[in-house]
């Protein structure tokens, strides 16, 4: 066994482990309440920390040997195996889950997705709700260990733009992947608190304030009620989650760099710029929307909607307070364009992200400025700073492939048998990870559990192409990267 792939077996086993580890916080809640679920999660972690345990003896002693290729097996495996380990639970704890149900809703929860096939959840067992709050947070932090130290190691998509320092493709990687997990760690931490603090506020319960806590700050969008975050608005929760769905779009670099005396970058920096102009436009145009239709004709009631779900599509959090399938087509449209927004890199969110568009629009300058005067050298910067080719290319690459991707699996899901309309939102929503689609089976008001099996393991790959950033699992599917 070469050094490199120990190093992987290591560090999938001790996540694996860590994740069976945490499988114990919804079996002791439910211990009292619903013997069947405290069992499932018990057995379920007990058989993860020994498969996981097994796996980190096999890697132990070469944890400082990581190439490229083991980055890219850790980034694409893990999201893999802790999908189908979350799973485990889910189908045993007799809520009536089969083993589809049960892998798409831990990979919609690892991924931040957000979509469900569980209807009923206020009556569902307390662990079970927890579980999946759990899933999404830890998928939430996750996503921004990944973004800031492995995806720029390997150029993906552009990441290469955020990389916290110069660094080869060395076996200096996993140091500085432990030193961002740990700081970032500690930022995450503290968003959390103060957006449980801030539903306690709201007039929400305790248990469902921790829940959506979790999974407000990792953009995922699981609730504890049918009715989403549109259940607590009385108190005002709706509104709680719009702020914090917009500091978790952030990225969360700023937010040590402003810890470390440069608070001005959360306010000049370019990406954060222009997500906070997104999705000033996105709620400006809904509201305009629902009172020049009549929709919503109190113009402040209209603004509260359209902001709190305009920016929870835009972020891909997937928080409905509203069923907003019945806004009308304009309403549908603003939605359908949204999923393919996204909010910052090195944030919870997810899709294309803000700082690709600029980056594409740079290029269209350029390019523009090529055709007007073919003479003229115009290269394509991004921060005040020249791209590089190889970036550009990674960045127009991502486009590509991305809605190539997109378009694949809505043609999958159409000769599968789904409408038009479910088809084409329910491929946007999962390989965007935003959660619910559009029409009346996928929109707010439904869930994925009436799609046939085919359609949910396609969705499931969509999910996890998508938050792994496309190229990261697409390379994994290779024959030559196995074959080195």
């Amino acid at each position: 066994m070469s050094p490199s792939f120990r190093t992987v077996l290591f560090i999938l086993g001790m996540m694996l482990a860590a994740l069976s580890a945490a499988q114990l916080v919804p079996a002791i809640v439910d211990l009292n309440t619903d013997a069947q679920s405290a069992h499932a999660f018990f057995g379920s972690a007990v058989l993860g920390l020994f498969a996981g345990g097994v796996m980190a003896l096999m890697g132990r002693g070469a944890v400082r040997d990581l190439t490229p290729r083991g980055a890219i097996l850790i980034a694409g495996g893990s999201w893999v195996l802790l999908a189908f380990a979350a799973a485990v639970p889910l189908k045993l704890a007799g809520v009536g889950l089969s083993w589809t149900d049960a892998i798409f809703e831990a990979t919609s929860g690892i991924t931040t997705t957000g979509a469900t096939v569980m209807t009923g959840l206020q009556d569902q067992p307390a662990g079970i709700l927890l579980w999946r709050a759990i899933l999404q947070w830890i998928g939430g932090v996750g996503i921004i260990v990944t973004a800031m130290a492995i995806w720029p190691l390997l150029g993906v998509g552009g990441m290469q733009l955020f990389r916290l320092e110069s660094s080869e493709k060395t076996e200096k990687a996993l140091p500085r992947a432990g030193q961002i997990a740990a700081t970032v760690g500690v930022a995450y931490l503290v968003l959390s608190f103060a957006c449980f603090l801030a539903y306690l506020a709201a007039d929400m319960t305790p248990f469902d304030a921790v829940a959506h806590a979790m999974t407000t700050v990792a953009t995922g969008g699981f609730s504890t009620h049918d009715g989403s975050i549109g259940a607590f608005a009385a108190g005002g929760a709706d509104l709680v989650a719009l702020v914090f769905m917009i500091l978790s779009a952030l990225p969360f670099l700023l937010y040590l760099r402003a810890a470390t005396g440069r608070p001005d970058m959360l306010f000049t920096d370019s990406q954060a710029r222009a997500f906070l102009g997104v999705a000033l436009v996105a709620a400006a145009s809904l509201t305009g929307w629902l009172v020049f239709n009549e929709v919503e004709p109190n113009a402040g009631s209209a603004l509260r909607m359209a902001a709190v779900n305009g920016v929870s599509i835009l972020t891909g959090t997937g928080y409905a307070s509203a069923d907003y399938n019945l806004w009308g087509g304009g309403a549908a449209a603003i939605f359908f364009t949204l999923m393919f927004v996204g909010g910052c890199a090195g944030s919870t969110t997810c899709s294309v992200k803000i700082f690709r568009y600029q980056i594409a629009a740079a290029a269209l300058r350029a390019y523009i400025v090529q055709y007007v005067r073919p003479h003229a050298v115009r290269p394509v910067r991004y921060r005040g700073k020249i791209l590089p080719d190889a970036t550009l290319r990674s960045v127009l690459g991502f486009f590509f492939v991305f809605f190539a991707t997109f378009a694949a699996s809505a043609a999958a899901l159409s000769l599968i048998g789904l409408d038009p309309v479910t088809a084409v939102s329910g491929a946007a929503t999962t390989l965007a990870n935003v959660g619910p689609g559009l029409g009346a089976t996928i929109g707010p008001a439904g869930t994925f559990q009436s799609l046939p099996d085919a359609a949910k393991w396609v969705m499931t790959a969509a999910m996890l192409i998508g938050r792994l950033e496309i190229m990261t699992l697409l390379v994994l599917l290779t024959p030559g990267f196995w074959r080195g």
